[in-house]
């Protein structure tokens, strides 16, 4: 067995669906009355910190939850001629426009860091926020990585060097609502599972909302005039709950060693492509 591996991980999605599922269908009536009348604490002022777990929400294997790639005209993101290009060059393993696992060209399933703002909009798991005087420490389950929003003040770099998760720097809004801006992405990533493409124009917005002491809603915005000819949403209003503090995050790392063994037992066979 592959151990939170990404082959191992898009196994596991549809049992993870299925499990959820039958939680929901399953959990006696009175205490979903019961929750539903609880009152929430409120938010604290100018904090996100903590443990938060989106569910199965984060997952979003077909693309980002508000923007999926399922061939329903209103989640057609509106492409330029030259996104449009560089669509049709990416070749995802799922979605409407997937190829055989053999064939897929997606840099994460060969174990490149998936960037900004895929860390979102793919395998969103367990997320931990730290706050400083100086800055936001986003830390990630999926990929073992972490990235810095700082608050400082500072303004975004004019002329950045390309870095796999770009460069981020945020800001309250309001009390509860911090606005994140990152730029200076690298284009090898992907923006989201289903292969919509980037240019290193792309300027990603992260709106951060904690609802009450309990919930953090997420929206990521996309804005890239190389690739698309408006800005558009990928995720509106994504659901965290808080988890304890001593709440353990299990690991969940791509392991070209283990994802060489899964093409060979599964991909390649699949795929009819020869397995020596």
């Amino acid at each position: 067995m592959f151990r939170f591996s990404l082959a191992s991980t898009i196994a596991l999605v549809p049992m993870l669906m299925l499990a959820s599922l039958v939680r929901a269908q399953t959990a006696p009536s009175q205490q979903a009355g019961a929750v539903k009348d609880q009152k929430a604490a409120p938010a604290p002022r100018h904090d996100i910190s903590g443990i938060w777990d989106p569910g199965n929400g984060g997952i979003q294997p077909l693309g980002p939850q508000a923007m999926p790639e399922d061939g329903k005209p209103e989640h057609r993101v509106p492409y330029t001629p030259l996104g449009l290009e560089a669509l049709d060059a990416h070749k995802p393993s799922n979605g409407i426009r997937s190829v055989l696992p053999a064939e897929t060209n997606d840099p994460v399933v060969y174990c490149d860091p998936q960037g900004m703002p895929r860390e979102d909009l793919y395998e969103l798991r367990t997320t931990q926020i730290l706050q400083t005087p100086l800055n936001v420490v986003v830390l990630y389950q999926f990929g073992k990585i972490w990235r810095v929003v700082w608050t400082d003040g500072r303004d975004l770099p004019k002329d950045p060097e390309p870095r796999w998760f770009g460069y981020s720097v945020g800001k309250w809004a309001d009390d509860n609502t911090f606005v994140v801006q990152t730029s200076g992405t690298d284009e090898r990533t992907w923006v989201d599972r289903a292969g919509r493409p980037h240019s290193g124009d792309l300027r990603v917005e992260e709106r951060f909302h904690r609802a009450d002491h309990d919930t953090l809603e997420l929206t990521v915005t996309i804005d890239d005039p190389k690739m698309y000819t408006k800005p558009w949403v990928a995720v509106d209003k994504l659901r965290f709950k808080l988890q304890p503090p001593n709440f353990d995050v299990r690991e969940m790392i791509c392991s070209p060693s283990e994802f060489a063994e899964y093409n060979k037992i599964i991909g390649k066979p699949a795929s009819g492509k020869d397995t020596q």
